[in-house]
């Protein structure tokens, strides 16, 4: 086991609660990666944290561990109802909020909380009865949390820690106003432990820190890095013509145990699944409208080796823990410099090597500049050699064919004015 992404601090010498230290033994951790040895000493004395961390650097084990620290250590508040929880995680997506409960109950073996997650796209119902049966430590996405508290499914008033994880990807996606929604209904910031994590410690980021947290100590891991050190990153310049038959023949020659394809739209991830799947290649698709469920399971089946490759749109970029992805493809380059780091951020984690191929296709090459710009190098060039490019089966797609004016929206040609 690679283990040169650690450091030299133990979590045996923390100072950890013994329920908490066991755990984490039966998970075979034994050093901490630098953000959890900066952090956890912190979190174990109470100090609220504002930490920047690349992907897969161990944030979650830290912030658990933190938390759980904090309630094992404090008591409970007296006459705390059922559905009081004491820790309130925030996330941005339905699939980190799973991912962290899931790494929450591993770590609450002994420490024996109640671990609940909501999110949409799932029955409303069940979730809100699991709420009732009981709950100390609430996972979940800014909606169905303010859904939930309106229905007086659960209270704040009991809350010792609050965690607010991908900060940045919160602005992104316009959650700002349910956070602030959140945090004024529980008790004030000087009362309570408060966590924020987050891939970039962007301004508006940092300034959220200091509004909703007290005195927090900023912790920045690798922040003169932005991508990882171990993950290979090279650059194609295909013609359209060229896209599909450059990724099946690099996909027929590298043979990838675990892949994601990242692609810009849903349409694009469409027609890339199925070139994949007419070339004998085992990939699924994963979009925006894909049901929760089959989301869930197209990512186990990754993780199961089921199917080899996973195409997605950005919706999968942040929050997907996937162990062992060997192979990004960024079949478009992101239009945001920032996704294209939490793409390539999918492969070589925990230590682990990886490889991120890029595509500057001729719809997207203008991102480049900016991209380059924000990971402070340039992507190796490479050239795009016979032997690399497949031939396609013919019933397989060749080129994403553009549509003609009268077929867009609107049916009229663009420029044109509606009557």
């Amino acid at each position: 086991m690679d283990t040169s992404h650690l450091s030299n601090v133990t979590f045996a010498e923390l100072g950890l609660h013994p329920k908490l230290l066991k755990a984490v033994q039966d998970l075979g951790f034994e050093k901490c990666t630098p953000i959890q040895a900066k952090t956890l000493p912190l979190l174990l004395k109470g100090q609220n944290v504002a930490g920047q961390g690349q992907t897969g650097t161990g944030k979650t084990i830290a912030f658990l561990l933190g938390i759980m620290n904090d309630m094992l250590k404090l008591p409970e508040i007296e006459g705390r109802r059922p559905n009081e929880p004491r820790s309130l995680i925030m996330a941005p997506t339905r699939e980190l909020a799973v991912q962290i409960a899931k790494d929450a109950v591993q770590l609450a073996k002994y420490a024996k909380f109640k671990i609940r997650v909501v999110y949409g796209g799932e029955d409303y119902e069940k979730q809100r009865l699991s709420l009732e049966k009981g709950v100390d430590i609430l996972i979940g996405t800014t909606g169905r949390l303010i859904d939930y508290y309106k229905q007086h499914a659960y209270g704040l008033e009991a809350i010792d820690s609050v965690v607010l994880d991908e900060a940045d990807r919160m602005f992104d996606l316009g959650f700002i106003k349910d956070i602030r929604y959140l945090f004024r209904r529980m008790p004030p910031a000087n009362d309570r432990l408060n966590l924020l994590f987050s891939a970039t410690l962007s301004h508006r980021v940092q300034e959220l820190a200091y509004e909703q947290m007290h005195n927090p100590q900023h912790i920045q891991v690798q922040a003169t890095q932005v991508t990882a050190k171990k993950i290979r990153e090279a650059l194609f310049y295909p013609s359209r013509e060229e896209a599909l038959p450059l990724l099946v023949g690099l996909m027929q020659r590298l043979q990838p145990e675990r892949s994601i394809v990242f692609t810009n739209t849903k349409r694009a991830a469409e027609h890339v699944w199925a070139c994949l799947k007419g070339n004998d290649i085992a990939a699924e698709m994963l979009t925006g409208d894909v049901h929760q469920k089959k989301r869930l399971r197209l990512l186990g089946e990754l993780e199961n080796n089921k199917v080899n490759v996973l195409v997605c749109t950005d919706v999968a970029a942040r929050g997907l823990h996937i162990d062992g992805v060997t192979h990004v493809f960024n079949f478009h380059l992101p239009d945001d410099p920032e996704d294209y780091v939490h793409r390539i951020g999918r492969t070589a984690r925990a230590g682990a090597e990886g490889d991120a191929v890029s595509f500057a296709g001729e719809d997207f090459a203008m991102n480049l500049t900016a991209i380059e710009k924000y990971i402070d190098h340039e992507l190796p060039k490479l050239d795009i050699k016979p032997e690399y490019m497949a031939e396609l089966k013919p019933s397989a797609p060749i080129q994403q064919k553009r549509r003609h004016p009268s077929q867009r929206r609107g049916g009229k040609p663009k420029g044109q004015k509606r009557s």
